[in-house]
């Protein structure tokens, strides 16, 4: 019995990766019709979708205001062609409120900020890039220590309306223009990565299936040998 219970074990966890399979497929396809979109205003659209702003993920916005980069902070623990280095996330004052922008990748030198080498350019200007949800702390995962924070671990908007209490619900990947320089824009994420769940899948059922021949296996030497 117990033989079975473990190969039904390893089976429910198969059937497990086969529909995370299918869940990060669905997803791929929807990340890739958002990111095929038309840009919109950022600001429009928060106020369309309301409480939704899971809908906006990925989506190519536009956002005009003038950035604050005496507020800056960076995002660390961001890796560009190999190289370790922070994301310049900076704060654009619009007619609604703050918007984060990160603004891309520098490297660890540049680890105090505001970061001068890349200042962003004064007065309005229009941003494009894609619009992004808050980032979740992961069940495991570094903790944001208390106070006003320079340097993050993600962008946790509703942390860090602590530190901006007029920040708005989502905030900005800036796409465009695409430069070598600093600081180097991140590129939008793949949308062809099916992940590692079908693998899995057929690792557990390999399981499964060793368990049960295996078992087999001992079943008859025992009857062969009489033990």
């Amino acid at each position: 019995m117990l033989v079975v219970a473990v190969c039904l074990v390893f089976a429910a966890l198969g059937r497990w990766q086969l529909r995370r399979h299918e869940e990060r497929k669905l997803a791929n396809e929807v990340m890739s019709a958002r990111m095929a979109a038309e840009p919109i205003d950022l600001l429009a659209a928060l106020g369309a979708a309301g409480p939704d702003i899971g809908s906006l993920d990925f989506r190519p916005v536009t956002v005009t205001g003038v950035f604050d980069p005496a507020d800056e902070v960076l995002l660390r623990s961001q890796v560009s062609d190999g190289r370790p280095g922070f994301d310049v996330v900076t704060p654009l004052t619009t007619e609604q409120g703050t918007v984060l922008v990160n603004r891309g990748w520098v490297p660890l030198a540049a680890d105090t900020p505001p970061v001068t080498e890349v200042t962003p350019p004064a007065g309005t200007v229009t941003v494009s890039g894609l619009a992004r949800k808050s980032q979740v702390r992961p069940s495991i995962g570094p903790v944001e220590p208390d106070g006003r924070l320079t340097v993050i671990a993600r962008v946790d908007l509703i942390r860090l309306s602590t530190q901006f209490p007029d920040l708005l619900p989502a905030w900005v990947q800036e796409t465009d223009p695409p430069v070598d320089v600093l600081p180097i824009r991140v590129p939008p994420p793949p949308t062809d990565d099916p992940g590692p769940h079908l693998p899995y899948a057929f690792q557990w059922f390999s399981f499964a299936v060793i368990t049960a021949v295996g078992y087999g296996f001992l079943i008859r030497k025992a009857l062969l040998t009489g033990e």
